[in-house]
C-alpha cells in the first residue's frame, strides 16, 4: 500500500496575487469570495487617497498622524463604495461582451486587485519612516531625490495592480485578452460617465471645493487653505451650477445669511469671479468704518486686544500684526487683523444697504478689497451667493519661506467660523 501524496502547501493570497493573480483569484473565488474583501478595500483605498500626496512632493509632512488619520478614515469610505460600484460597472460590462461571473466574484476581483497598490504604499510609508528616523544622517541629494523615488514606486505598483486586475478578471469571466481589454474600456468609460455626473451634482447641490490665494480673510482663512463651500445653506441660484447657464433668475428655497457668516459669492460687477468675505452688514444696515472700529446702525461693534498674529510676506520676513476679537450684535466672534493704524478704509461714510442685498468685509480689513469699495465690490445681491464656507480639508503653506511645499495639518477638518 503505497502513501498518498501530500497536497502541495499553497503560498499566502497576499502574496501570490502578485505573481500569480489568475490561480489565486481562482482559488479565492472557490473556497470563499467574501473572504477579506472589506479589509483589502479599506486598505486598498486609503493607499489611493494618500499616495497622490506624494506625487505632489508631500513626503515627509505625510508622517503626521492627523493627516495619515484623515486619509485612512476617507480612504475606507471611498474604498468600500468604490468596491460595490466598481463591482456593478464592471460585471455590467462583462456581461455586454458574454461574461457570467457573479457578483460576489467580480467584488473578489477589485478588493484583491488592490493588494500590490496597497504593497506599494507600505514600502513608501515604510521609507519615509526612516526617513524621518535617519534625518540627521541622510545626505540633502538623498532627501530631494525623495519624492521622485517614492513616485516612482507607487506609480510602478498601481500599474501592477492594474495588470493583476485585468488577469483576474480574465479567469473568473473565461475571457481572452481582447475581449478583457475591452470590457474594462467600456467600464472605465461608464465610470468616467458616472464620476462627472455625480460630481457635478454634488458641487451643484451640496458642496463645491474652493481655495484661498490671497490675504484677505487672514487669520480665518490663510493662503492655501482648500475648503468645501455648503452649496445648500441659501438655496440655489443660476450661479450654483456649472458654467453658471442662466437657466432662471432668482433663488430657489431662498435662505438669507446670517450675520457673521463666511461666503462664497460672485463679483457684481463681473460674476465671472469668486470671491469669499464675511457678511457684516444686512439688508437695511447702516455701516461704517470710524478709526478701524466697525460701526452697524450706529452702535460700535464690540471688539478686544488679543496677542499678536504672527505671519511670514512674500520675502520670508516674520512680522507681528494687530489682532482683535470682533463680536457682532448676534453674538459670533472672530478675529481681525489690523496692519496699519487709519489705513485707506479704515475712516468711511455710512453704506446703507439695499433691500436683498448684503455688505461683505474681509478680516484682514486693511488688505482686503471688500464692499467698502463701492467701485469694484459693493452691495453683494442674495442671487449672486455661493454658499457658506464649511470646513477646511487641506490646507498647503507654499510661501518663501517653506523650501518644499508643507502640510498644515492642525488646519484638516477645522471648520470656518
Amino acid at each position: 500500500m503505497t502513501a498518498a501524496a501530500a497536497d502541495p502547501v499553497k503560498p499566502l493570497p497576499w502574496l501570490s496575487v502578485l505573481w500569480s493573480p489568475r490561480d489565486t483569484i481562482e482559488r479565492i473565488v472557490s473556497a470563499n469570495p467574501r473572504q477579506h474583501i472589506l479589509l483589502l478595500a479599506m486598505i486598498g483605498g486609503t493607499s489611493q487617497i494618500l499616495m497622490p500626496l506624494i506625487y505632489a512632493g508631500f513626503t515627509i509632512e505625510l508622517m503626521d498622524w492627523r493627516l495619515i488619520a484623515v486619509g485612512a478614515i476617507a480612504g475606507a469610505m471611498s474604498g468600500v463604495i468604490g468596491l460595490y460600484i466598481g463591482a456593478v460597472i464592471l460585471s455590467w460590462s462583462g456581461r455586454m461582451l458574454g461574461g457570467h461571473a457573479p457578483p460576489a466574484a467580480m467584488r473578489a476581483v477589485l478588493a484583491w486587485g488592490l493588494v500590490p497598490s496597497a504593497i506599494g504604499f507600505a514600502i513608501c510609508l515604510a521609507a519615509l519612516g526612516g526617513f524621518r528616523l535617519w534625518g540627521t544622517q541622510v545626505p540633502a541629494p538623498a532627501y530631494r531625490m525623495l519624492p521622485i523615488a517614492l513616485s516612482a514606486v507607487g506609480l510602478a505598483f498601481a500599474w501592477w495592480s492594474l495588470i493583476a486586475t485585468m488577469f483576474m478578471f480574465a479567469r473568473v469571466e473565461r475571457f481572452g485578452f481582447w475581449r478583457t481589454v475591452v470590457s474594462f474600456a467600456l467600464g472605465q468609460c461608464f465610470v468616467v460617465a458616472l464620476a462627472f455626473a455625480l460630481a457635478a451634482a454634488v458641487r451643484s447641490f451640496l458642496f463645491q471645493p474652493f481655495d484661498i490665494p490671497s490675504r484677505s480673510m487672514e487669520p480665518t482663512l490663510l493662503v492655501g487653505d482648500y475648503f468645501f463651500v455648503s452649496k445648500f445653506s441659501y438655496g440655489y441660484s443660476h450661479y450654483s451650477l456649472p458654467f453658471s447657464p442662466k437657466l432662471f433668475s432668482g433663488r430657489i428655497l431662498a435662505d438669507e445669511p446670517k450675520r457673521g457668516d463666511v461666503v462664497v459669492f460672485r463679483l457684481p460687477g463681473d460674476d465671472s469671479v469668486d470671491y469669499i468675505k464675511r457678511v457684516v452688514g444686512l439688508p437695511g444696515d447702516r455701516i461704517q468704518m470710524i478709526k478701524g472700529q466697525l460701526y452697524i446702525n450706529g452702535e460700535p461693534v464690540k471688539r478686544e486686544r488679543i496677542d499678536d498674529f504672527v505671519d511670514t510676506d512674500e520675502t520670508g520676513r516674520t512680522m507681528r500684526v494687530k489682532r482683535w476679537r470682533e463680536t457682532l450684535p448676534n453674538g459670533v466672534s472672530y478675529t481681525t487683523l489690523e496692519l496699519v493704524e487709519n489705513g485707506f478704509y479704515d475712516n468711511t461714510p455710512v453704506y446703507d444697504v439695499p433691500p436683498g442685498h448684503f455688505f461683505m468685509m474681509g478680516d484682514n480689513r486693511d488688505n482686503s478689497t471688500d464692499s467698502r469699495v463701492l467701485s469694484q465690490v459693493g452691495y453683494v445681491p442674495l442671487e449672486n451667493l455661493i454658499g457658506r464656507a464649511a470646513v477646511i480639508y487641506l490646507s498647503v503653506d507654499r510661501s518663501s519661506a517653506a523650501r518644499q511645499p508643507l502640510v498644515r495639518s492642525d488646519r484638516i477638518g477645522m471648520v470656518v467660523r
